[in-house]
């Protein structure tokens, strides 16, 4: 009997080391990855912070199989140093945050066949030559842009109802970083929300030229409330519209709808809601394929069409923040939740309606959205860019 419980044990330690030998194997076979970041701007900007966000959750998801090095504050046509220092570093994956980067990371992963490039945002990874190492991703921000839109339509409709307003004073103002089909898209899916709601509603657009300045972006949302915009909303990078419709002492008050960060704190008795893109689900899933020697586009859950991904709001990339339900009406809470529901079943189309609208790239280019406009068809940046006849006008800013 001795020797038989003599036996079990050797065996038992010789089995304890045998799968330690085989942990110890697995561990070191394990696939690592140094995967580089470079970023428009740092925390300070909510566009990238988002970034930085998603950089922290997939160090937070593959812990010492990654090690990540960052490059902030680089400026859009001064990538190409930066670039070269991540590939010199050895970064098997590079991910370079900003569209106006697409053209100089693309050119460098040209050289560089061996190392992943991903531009989110960017447009350009379907387009010759394309490249096996070079990738696109963008949330379907259209979609949280119109559920905003709604809530913004739902006081408006409030205020209406109240008699602080008349539906004739419906009027909306949209503070816009650059004349782009992102932003494009991004007022006029806003825009469609409000619409949806109170069906008079109009828009007056301002363009900054810049994706941040605090000083520019508060100018356009001042002059916009001196028009009587009863709700401001931006494409913007900065606090400037919320502070300035937070701090307008008026009879009528002006509502906030913000992007890219809740702007409750800073607008907390106008702020309504807010919606950002949450690149975390692509920066995982990306990784995750890298990893396991697998391609990137087969492992995303989301929509794909050759280099490019997408999703919206039913699989996490686009996010609807903090309704302020202290100044949102009552209902609007539900309204939101069947929107979204809606909107991940097929069941709403957002950019069709009795509305016709022209080019800014040719005037004689023009739609007619009794056709409904299928935006992220076939990209994932963002493609309409029409500007709709009689409810939408674009006005300089004025000169200081």
């Amino acid at each position: 009997m001795k020797r038989v419980y003599t036996l079990c044990i050797i065996t038992c330690l010789v089995m304890s080391l045998f799968s330690f030998g085989i942990h110890k194997i697995t561990r070191e076979d394990e696939k690592h990855l140094k995967v580089g970041f470079i970023f428009v701007g740092d925390e300070i900007t909510p566009y990238t912070n988002n970034f930085i966000k998603a950089r922290d959750h997939v160090k937070d998801v593959y812990g010492d199989r990654i090690a990540c090095v960052t490059i902030y504050n680089v400026a859009e046509g001064q990538v190409e140093s930066h670039l070269q220092e991540l590939v010199d570093e050895g970064c098997d994956y590079i991910i370079a945050a900003s569209y106006g980067y697409g053209a100089d990371v693309k050119a460098i992963a040209e050289q560089y066949p061996d190392i992943q490039f991903c531009v989110p945002t960017g447009d350009n990874a379907n387009s010759d030559p394309v490249l096996p190492n070079y990738h696109n991703c963008f949330g379907e921000i259209y979609q949280g842009r119109y559920v905003c839109g709604r809530v913004a339509g739902m006081k408006i409709k409030q205020m209406i109802e109240k008699n602080i307003i008349t539906p004739q004073q419906a009027k909306v103002g949209y503070v816009a970083a650059f004349p782009l089909p992102e932003v494009i898209s991004g007022y006029t899916a806003f825009y469609l929300g409000v619409q949806s709601m109170v069906p008079e509603a109009t828009m007056i657009v301002k363009y900054t030229n810049t994706w941040s300045s605090y000083s520019l972006e508060k100018q356009a949302a001042n002059e916009l409330i001196d028009e009587n915009c009863v709700v401001i909303s931006q494409h913007s990078d900065t606090i400037g519209p919320a502070t300035a419709c937070e701090n307008a002492k008026l009879e009528i008050p002006v509502y906030h709808v913000g992007y890219n960060q809740s702007m409750t704190d800073i607008a907390p008795t106008k702020s309504l809601i807010s919606c950002c893109v949450d690149y975390s689900y692509y920066f995982e899933q990306s990784i995750g394929a890298l990893l396991h020697d697998k391609k990137i586009e087969d492992c995303i859950d989301g929509r794909t069409y050759g280099q490019d991904a997408m999703a919206g709001l039913d699989k996490g990339w686009v996010r609807i923040l903090d309704l302020n339900e202290t100044v949102a009406p009552s209902g609007t809470k539900e309204m939101v939740e069947d929107t979204i529901a809606k909107l991940g079943k097929g069941e709403l189309e957002v950019f069709s309606g009795p509305f016709t609208g022209v080019s800014v790239f040719d005037p004689n280019d023009r739609i007619d959205l009794n056709s409904p406009y299928k935006e992220n068809e076939q990209s994932s940046s963002p493609t309409f860019c029409y500007i709709l006849d009689d409810v939408i006008s674009m006005e300089e800013m004025n000169e200081k």
